[in-house]
């Protein structure tokens, strides 16, 4: 019997299936969609089995699989029908697909070995005589009370573990039992709310429901009751003997919504994201793969649970672009759930306050079904002020203006709560010598260094380079660097010297840890913090009762970045930050410090007006011929050296001349905003289209391309 294994290989272009002999103490074992570990070459490789057959040619001398990598898990069918849409759509290897679809423990890899977690439990043997030893062993008092703890239990042995425990254990008297146990993901369950849907809520459950569309785009204003909406979804779905998957955009909104859904289905809920352990990502694949769960909740690769009868699908926050994977294969989370819903016959529900532009306007033209919630559960809306930097500035108030220094003071008078957002992590984000002009920046990367004062270094936030600080410049040697800029780290030390208070930081450096995200936003819903500084992890999905004020420092910054979405991300982060008060009995204010005040961004959020800055950012979109009107293809052209990455992208945009006709706009190629990054010089070419036709016959052709010292990463639908 041989079976037909798609491998691993380092070669691009090597998308091939190899057969294999199934040796005989796998062969009752063995399925399609089984991991296995393969020789190759002088190699042992990892790889998938996609048939199994008996085709043998006589004239081929067979290897033989080396071994099923773990027989408890494979990729069901239709997992392995995803794969190969993905390997099309997404011009990349069938192979980089499948494994995507796994957690790191449970990909086939050779070093990679997480194993099963078992306890050992002790009890009497009911095949011996106890009494008879009691008679005879009267003496041995310690033995005689294991035994009298033993009757009719059964104890973890690690609890009366001692030499009186293994003499019974040697003497068969006690027994051992070997259990497998579950590394448990340890969520904070929250206690059931017993929450009475609003009028406008059920309607919109109804409206799902009862629809014979299966794509769904749930638009609600913050504070809405989404996730009520979700739950209601949920329950439905599961009466019916069907499965869900919800999917989150930040790591930092999975402890809370993970709650609330614990909640309320119990141990019915899996979750997925990348701060578990690989031991606690494999026991909770294990358990959906058993059918133990009926819901998954987690990140963007939560997407491929391998749940059966499939009912519903639901993207919170769609608009996050964290659901598009950077690396190959790069998929779009929602694109994934269109699929797997299509496969399923079941429902996909997209649920934001600030959905992309896309997604919005598919919803207005029926493409989506637009559901919409726009009434607030408090029935109130924060009150919004913008504060022009420009006179702040005259009055040397830099950092935080006189309105919010203001309303800062009268919430902490009150014992209420504030969060600060500075979407920008660090101590300082510029470090720059006085006396030359010296600007220190990254060996490996075009980018400025970052200064971290907690581990006192210069860092990269893009390859990881770091050193240790010096206020000696490299370039004249005078003592005269100094740190520019600010960071949320920075902002904290100010903020805590400023108002004597408890100040709580939340970013990428103080959530490294397991569990942070968690133990941070119960210390502050907890009170113990009054004030709540952090980047754009703190913008959606956090419910905080207490918080009467909400503080946004240089959100500028974002509306600066060179790409066609900064201003639709402006808005989104703006919108949702104001959304995080006013969510309950309190009165909510936020204040919006910019230097840019008649910006068109800033006066929809001012007004909560998510309509008008869509219909302003339409006709933008349109006229610059942007998405949705239409698609966009991204090539990346890098090498180490700049001119080869230059004399290559010309290359490639002569091809592309020469293969695509007119509907086709080819622009480039131009170097990156980042130039050069991680040691290797970048350059674009950007492919706008209205459709495919010739677009991946020309792609592929393109992809199997090699130039020397020159890497092509296609990346379509942007």
């Amino acid at each position: 019997m041989l079976a037909s294994v798609i491998i691993e290989y380092s070669v691009k272009s090597l998308n091939k299936v190899f057969d294999y002999i199934i040796p005989n103490d796998i062969k009752d074992i063995i399925k399609v969609g089984h991991k296995v570990i393969v020789p190759f070459a002088s190699k042992e490789v990892e790889g998938f089995v996609l048939n199994i057959h008996n085709n043998k040619d006589n004239n081929i001398e067979y290897r033989s699989i080396i071994k099923v990598q773990d027989s408890d898990f494979y990729l069901n069918s239709e997992l392995l029908e995803l794969g190969k849409y993905m390997s099309n759509s997404l011009l990349c290897n069938l192979i980089s697909c499948y494994q995507v679809m796994l957690p790191k423990a449970l990909k086939a890899s050779i070093k990679t070995n997480i194993n099963k977690k078992y306890e050992t439990k002790v009890s009497l043997n009911k095949n011996i005589d106890i009494s008879k030893y009691i008679e005879e062993h009267k003496r041995r008092v310690k033995e005689i009370e294991i035994i009298n703890l033993l009757k009719n239990n059964e104890i973890l042995k690690k609890e009366i573990a001692c030499e009186s425990l293994n003499n019974l254990i040697k003497n068969n008297i006690v027994i051992e039992n070997k259990y497998e146990i579950n590394r448990e993901v340890l969520i904070e369950t929250e206690k059931e709310k017993n929450i009475k849907l609003t009028i406008e809520q059920e309607e919109a459950v109804n409206e799902i429901l009862n629809s014979k569309d299966y794509k769904f785009l749930l638009y609600g204003v913050t504070g809405s009751g989404k996730t009520e909406v979700y739950i209601e979804l949920i329950r439905r779905c599961l009466k019916e003997n069907k499965t869900a998957i919800v999917l989150v955009p930040e790591i930092s909104l999975t402890p809370q919504i993970v709650s609330r859904f614990k909640s309320v289905f119990g141990n019915l809920v899996a979750v997925f994201h990348s701060s578990l352990s690989e031991g606690e990502k494999y026991d909770e694949y294990r358990r959906i793969m058993k059918g133990e769960v009926s819901l998954v909740v987690g990140a963007r690769s939560a997407i491929f649970s391998p749940l059966k009868n499939l009912g519903l699908i639901i993207v919170d926050e769609c608009q996050s672009q964290t659901y598009k994977q950077e690396n190959t294969p790069k998929y779009n989370a929602i694109d994934i759930a269109y699929k797997r819903c299509e496969y399923n016959n079941a429902k996909v529900v997209l649920g934001s306050a600030t959905p992309a532009l896309e997604e919005y306007a598919r919803g207005k033209k029926g493409v989506l079904h637009l559901v919409e919630l726009t009434k607030r559960i408090s029935g109130k809306l924060p009150n919004i002020e913008l504060v022009d930097m420009e006179i702040e500035a005259k009055k040397h108030n830099y950092i935080i203006s006189e309105k919010l220094d203001t309303e800062i003071k009268k919430s902490l008078s009150k014992n209420e709560q504030v969060i600060l957002l500075l979407n920008r992590r660090g101590y300082s984000t510029f470090l720059s010598c006085t006396n030359c002009g010296y600007v220190y920046k990254c060996p490996n990367c075009d980018i400025s260094l970052i200064y971290h004062k907690s581990s006192n270094t210069y860092s990269c936030h893009y390859c990881g380079y770091r050193c240790e600080k010096s206020n000696i410049c490299p370039n004249c040697h005078e003592e005269a660097i100094k740190d520019l800029g600010l960071g949320t780290e920075k902002l904290e030390s100010l903020i805590e010297k400023k108002y004597n208070t408890k100040v709580l930081r939340m970013d990428a450096d103080t959530t490294s840890t397991k569990n942070a995200h968690q133990k941070l936003i119960k210390e502050f819903s907890s009170g113990n913090y009054n004030i709540l500084v952090g980047t754009q992890m703190i913008s959606k999905g956090l419910n905080f009762e207490n918080v009467s004020l909400v503080g946004i420092i240089n959100p500028d910054a974002s509306l600066s970045i060179p790409n066609f979405r900064s201003a639709e991300r402006t808005y989104e982060l703006l919108s949702q930050t104001a959304g995080r008060v006013g969510r309950f009995d309190l009165d909510g204010k936020v204040i919006i410090q910019t230097y840019n005040k008649d910006n068109y961004v800033y006066n929809a959020v001012l007004k909560n007006d998510f309509n008008t800055f869509f219909n302003y950012e339409m006709n933008i979109r349109k006229k610059l011929k942007y998405p949705p009107y239409y698609y966009i293809c991204s090539i990346l052209i890098t090498s180490s050296n700049f001119n080869t990455s230059g004399s290559a992208a010309n290359k490639i945009k002569k091809f592309l001349d020469n293969n695509l006709n007119q509907d086709y706009i080819v622009i480039g190629p131009s170097v990156s905003s980042i130039v050069k990054l991680k040691n290797k010089y970048r350059f674009n070419i950007m492919i706008k289209y209205k459709t495919k036709d010739n677009l991946y016959k020309v792609l592929n052709e393109l992809n199997n391309i090699t130039i020397k010292d020159v890497n092509i990463d296609i990346n379509v639908n942007i």
